[in-house]
This record gives C-alpha cells, structure tokens and sequence, in this order.
C-alpha cells in the first residue's frame, strides 16, 4: 500500500468523518514558553543553523540504527518468527525502510514535539500489516466528553477531519504539560534558536558587505542639499548629495568581490575606517555558547556536533552519557508505546511479549573494558561463548553453549572441605575420609 493510499484510507476507514477544516490547537503560548510566529517557517530555518541540523541528524539516525526484537519478558528469550516480523525487521511500508520509518519519526519528534503513525491492520485478525507515518500538523489529540482519547486527522489535501481510534495511531510526544500533546525542543529552544540564526544572518551580512570593517566618509565641504540621478530603468529620483555619495562609494568598494580595490577621492572626502569592537571580537566565543546552549536543550554531545575540545576519552564517556541519559528515555517510550498497541492483549499478558530495541552496542567502553565485562560475565557463569559472540553479532560455534564457572568463589559453609579436598585430598583430611570431587 503506498503512502498515500494509506493516509485515504485512515481518512475513510476509522471512525466517520467530522465535516469542515479543522483549525489545530497547540498549547503553544499559553505554556510559559516564548511563542514563535510561524512554527512551520520556524521548523525550516532552524534546520538552517548547523547546530540545530547536526543535532536533528544525530537523534534521528542513532534512533533509526537500533535494532527491534521481540523478547518475552519473563525467559528473556528472543523470538526470531513473528507476525510483526513484517513491520518490526521488514518494511512498515511500500514506501519505507524500516531505518527511513524510524528516522522521519524522529524527526517529526524533535521538530514537531510529536510523532504519529496510523496502524493499518488485517480486518480478519486484527493484526498490524502497515505503519503509515502522519504529518504532525494535520493530527490534533481529541479527549471526549467521556474521558476517552481519539486523534482528529484533517486530510492536507482536501481539509476534511476524521476521528482516528486511540488504539490505531502510535503516538511518541516530545516534553508535556497535559500527557496528551508534547511540546517540540525548538519552541521551548526558540530563543536560542533565533539568537543564534540572528548571528548568523550578521556574520552573513558582513562577508556579503566586504568582509572588511565599516567606516566613514568624511569632508569639509557642505554637501547639503539634493540632488536628481537617473535609475537603472531610466527614470529619476531626488536624493540627497549625502545618499549619492554612499551609493557610489557602495557601487565601488561593497560586497566580497570588490574588497581591497583602490579607493580615489576627490572634493576633500577621506575615508575613516572603524576599528573592530570588543563585541565584534568576542563573536567566535560567544558563538561556541551559543552551541552548547543549544546542545543542552538537545540533550546532545559538543563532540557529536563537532564542536568542544576533548581527549578521545572523554568523547567516549560523553557517547556512553548521551546514550544513557538521551536515547534511552526515548527508547524506552517507544517500546512502551509499540508493546501496548502492535501487540495483541493475549500476547501482553499471557505470552508476556515485550518490543524492545538493542542498546548494548551504544553503551559500550572501549574493547580493553568491553573484553573485560565479557570476561567476568563468563567466569561468573552468566553467558556462555555463543551467547557473547551474539552479542558482537557473531555466529555459534560448536560446543559454545556450556557454560563455565570459577570455582574461585565458593560457599563459606564449604570452604573447609574443597579446600582439604584441593590440597590433598583424604591424605590431609584423614583415613577413610572421602575424597570430594573438585
């Protein structure tokens, strides 16, 4: 079913349609946030500032890449075969991998605040066939009169309004006040954010104006008065002799091509250039907090945007910190999320099947630690060989399935006799004595 088809058919399929075009409320402004004019236009021009976009890229692909099991909850055993396999390891829809799916609802996350997709299912079982991804700015969250949730879908191209089960929309909200509609990171960001595009349009315009300091032109002669020049059109204008003067010297010297070239005065004029302020200087620094500023509210590492100066060390402690305290929040919404309504109540409760996502590999140290940790895992009798070479996505090996453990560690209460035992035995223990197995 390809994208299109599917957003008809949530449109016509769940629920009777509402009539009229919808009119979306946000709790934006009446939260304690500063509003933004145009949230759509804010969206594309945040992605403009590099940090922002960095920032956006790194969630959203970190995300995207983590592989999704299936586990029941109570062996810890994973399930290769399923019905879901389909959406889970295949593709959620015609028009998506399963890493375009999980990236694109990331994205409407991070820059949205929410993140929906309507679950096209079997009409026979029940069963989810697809995940069809929906604009977040076509979904409202509705509460009824009786408490219950439903999801109010406008179609973009025809503006009528549809009532969408609860039980039929994956929901994933950014940061809330009321549990049912998240607020995205750039509105409560947007002052960061347009600080910093605010800079960046003066840096901008400071290379496009010569990329050289400003001055003054100076005489003294008196160049009152107006004058007549003609257009580029052929037309006149009146102008001050003041405004002719900064015009042709503009024509002549302004902008990146022209910096450098001689400048020819005549009627007493002189050139007085500005020397560059303290603020002026002080740019690139206050650039570099306008950076971490932004990668607070992100919840993401100088190092992961390539910016800070840190020891190798130290970026990887921060991967492991941003990992932790970052993706995990977000994982663990997700598979609450996708357990609850791609998962039968039968499978829930009775089979316990839980959707989970991999982070082992994120949450690794260097090999010298990693090798340790498999090390002691094993000697302690936690995992055996084939179970540590799945987890580096290694194949099984024969005779990889025992399990070992270090007889270094033994019960108090049996101490005395192993250890009579290891050093010789009924010898040492007495005659007659039997000899315990080691």
């Amino acid at each position: 079913m390809s994208i299109v088809r599917g957003i008809r058919k949530a449109a016509s399929g769940p629920g009777a349609a509402l009539g009229g075009v919808l009119t979306s409320t946000s709790v934006y402004g009446l939260d304690g946030f500063l509003d933004v004019e145009n949230i759509s236009l804010s969206r594309e021009k945040a992605m403009k500032l590099s940090t922002v976009n960095r920032c956006v890229e790194v969630r959203s692909c970190t995300m995207a890449a983590l592989p999704v099991y299936l586990m029941r909850e109570d062996t810890k055993e994973r399930l290769r075969q399923h019905r879901l396999s389909r959406v889970l390891w295949g593709r959620p829809n015609e028009a998506m991998t399963r890493f375009d799916y999980e990236r694109l609802m990331q994205v409407n996350l991070d820059l949205s605040g929410n993140a929906y997709a309507w679950i096209s299912r079997d009409p026979r079982t029940g069963y989810p066939v697809e995940l069809i991804p929906l604009q977040p700015d076509h979904v409202t969250p509705y509460v009824a009169l009786d408490s219950s949730l439903w999801y109010i879908y406008t179609n973009p191209r025809t503006g009528q309004m549809y009532r969408l089960d609860n039980a039929d929309v994956l929901h994933y909200k950014g940061y809330s006040l009321d549990g049912i509609e998240g607020i995205s990171i750039l509105h409560r960001a947007a002052l960061t954010v347009q600080t910093g595009l605010a800079a960046q349009e003066y840096q901008h315009s400071m290379y496009r104006n010569g990329g050289r300091p400003s001055g003054v032109l100076t005489t003294d002669t008196d160049i009152g008065g107006k004058i007549k020049v003609k257009k580029d059109d052929g037309t006149t204008e009146e102008i001050s002799k003041k405004e002719h003067i900064r015009r042709e010297w503009e024509k002549i010297h302004a902008g990146p091509d022209k910096g450098f070239r001689v400048a020819v005065m005549d009627n007493g004029i002189k050139y007085q250039p500005i020397s560059v302020s303290n603020a002026d200087a002080q740019f690139v620094e206050s650039e570099d907090v306008r950076v971490a500023d932004v990668c607070r509210f992100f919840g993401v590492s100088l190092h992961l945007v390539y910016a800070g100066k840190q020891a190798y060390s130290s970026n990887e402690q921060n991967a492991i910190e941003f990992s932790r305290f970052t993706l995990q929040p977000l994982v663990v919404q997700r598979e609450q999320e996708d357990s609850y309504k791609l998962l039968l109540p039968r499978e829930r409760t009775e089979e316990l099947l839980r959707i989970r996502r991999e982070m082992k590999g994120l949450l690794r140290g260097d090999t010298t630690a990693q090798a340790a940790w498999y090390k002691a895992m094993r000697e302690m009798g936690v995992f055996s060989p084939n179970e540590i070479r799945a987890l580096e996505d290694l194949p099984k090996v024969p005779g990889g399935d025992t399990r070992y453990a270090s007889l270094n560690y033994v019960p108090l209460a049996d101490f005395q006799e192993l250890s009579i035992a290891r050093n010789g035995g009924a010898e040492r223990a007495g005659a007659g004595a039997p000899v315990p197995e080691a």
